[in-house]
């Protein structure tokens, strides 16, 4: 039994020194090398700052046509609705000037009549009484 615990002992023994044989010491980086690839790193980051940057102005352009857009499509709709006020106004005074005037030739017409008929009552007193029963004399 002593055996069997010594053999199996040894076997794992054995896989820990081999698996800590197994990791492998990373290559040492010098001074200079950091340096150099941090450099290439700020580079690339400039470069990426301007190319947001030219992304950031086309945008910047775009949203202006955008804006230039939006206000011409204001400006036409305003100017619809000016022709379509002007345009009812004008319908509206067009459509009154007949009627205006014939209410005034009725108005004239019926002081014409309303003058006759009293005159007339005048000579007749017939006519005298329903005039002053309709409260017109």
């Amino acid at each position: 039994m002593k055996k069997v615990l010594l053999v199996i002992w040894f076997v794992f023994w054995g896989i820990g020194i081999n698996s800590a044989l197994a990791i492998e010491r990373a290559p040492t980086i010098s001074d200079r090398e950091i340096i150099e690839k941090l450099a290439r790193i700020e580079e690339g980051q400039k470069a990426i700052l301007r190319e947001m940057d030219k992304r950031f102005e086309s945008i910047d352009k775009r949203f202006d046509q955008l804006i230039n857009i939006f206000i011409g499509i204001v400006a036409s709709f305003a100017g619809i609705v000016a022709v379509t006020i002007g345009f009812a106004i004008w319908d509206r005074r067009t459509a009154l000037t007949p009627v205006i005037r014939r209410a005034v030739a009725i108005e004239d017409r019926e002081e014409r009549l309303e003058r006759a008929l009293k005159e007339y009552a005048q000579k007749e007193p017939v006519l005298a009484e329903i005039l002053k029963g309709l409260g017109m004399l």
